[in-house]
């Protein structure tokens, strides 16, 4: 399995922060601009928490399996592939959402004055930050899974992860 690419995060985020910004300006020009919904940071936080705990857990059970303790739980090596599929996948998809809403935040400050349009900007920072939580997260997940280099590899490619 290749590596989460920041680059393709970066990029990921910044067109869709600039469609996002674009469909806001031109949804406004027609009619009402739909609502940040207050779940949305929430949700991208807790995918992060999740993302974070599996990691931690994960980190934990594989340093006791290398120090060869009695106790030590194993890794299902299933389970760590499930859980690094998870990363990359929750990782693409916040990339989006904190580009959509970073995108519809910008547009949005432009009107601070008035109360509605401030909550529906400060939701959006707070699911751009969210978002790149679930990223961090992602990416702290993908390198504990990470196998070590074997005398096979070469070292012409990235190395294989679980």
């Amino acid at each position: 399995m290749k590596e989460l690419r920041i680059r393709l995060l970066a990029g990921v985020f910044v067109v869709a922060g600039v469609l996002s910004w674009a469909g806001a300006r031109l949804w406004n020009s027609i009619g009402t601009l739909p609502s940040v919904p207050l779940a949305a940071p929430i949700v991208l936080a807790l995918i992060a928490v999740v993302l974070l705990a599996t990691a931690l857990s994960l980190r934990a059970r594989l340093k006791a399996q290398r120090e060869r303790r009695p106790d030590a739980k194993g890794v299902d090596p299933m389970m760590a592939a499930r859980a690094v599929v998870f990363g990359h996948a929750s990782a693409l998809v916040a990339a989006l959402v904190a580009g959509m809403y970073g995108g519809t935040g910008v547009f949005l400050l432009e009107s601070l004055d008035i109360p509605a349009r401030r909550d529906q900007a400060v939701y959006a920072g707070l699911s751009v930050l969210a978002g790149i939580g679930v990223i961090a997260a992602a990416i702290f997940l993908e390198r504990v899974c990470k196998l070590p280099d074997d005398e096979e590899h070469d070292g012409t490619g990235p190395a294989p992860t679980v």
